[in-house]
């Protein structure tokens, strides 16, 4: 009997994003669950797709225009939750530029963000 590969559970859209995440070698989750707050304070765990580990950072891959992400992002936003939302069905050559750009801001905006406390304390 064969194993259970975490690739048989994920979709088309997932499987294409895990594989430019093992290209680039940043180490993931997958479906690492969160606990949250919905608009209505009434506690929820949701799963996003990914935590990128070393970046400590979730990415939601969007594969259906049906989806409500919009109402999603504002529940990880209210609870602080960092997530990169990639419309694969819409950006089908873009996403990963998007992902990649996002990765560097925010790298870039930590990195100040400690030199900046830093700064404070000497």
């Amino acid at each position: 009997m064969q194993k259970e590969s975490i690739y048989d559970k994920m979709t088309n859209s997932e499987k294409e994003v895990a594989e430019l995440l093992k290209d680039l070698d940043i180490k993931w989750s997958y479906e690492h669950p969160v606990f949250v707050w919905d608009e209505n304070k009434r506690p929820r765990v949701w799963a996003p797709d990914f935590y990128l580990i070393p970046f400590g950072i979730y990415v939601e891959v969007c594969g259906s225009e049906q989806f409500d992400y919009e109402y999603r992002k504002k529940i990880f936003d209210n609870n602080g939750y960092r997530v990169i939302f990639l419309h694969l069905y819409k950006e089908t050559y873009k996403w990963t530029n998007h992902l990649m750009n996002y990765l560097e801001r925010i790298t870039d905006y930590r990195y100040r963000k400690l030199s900046e406390i830093l700064r404070k304390g000497n």
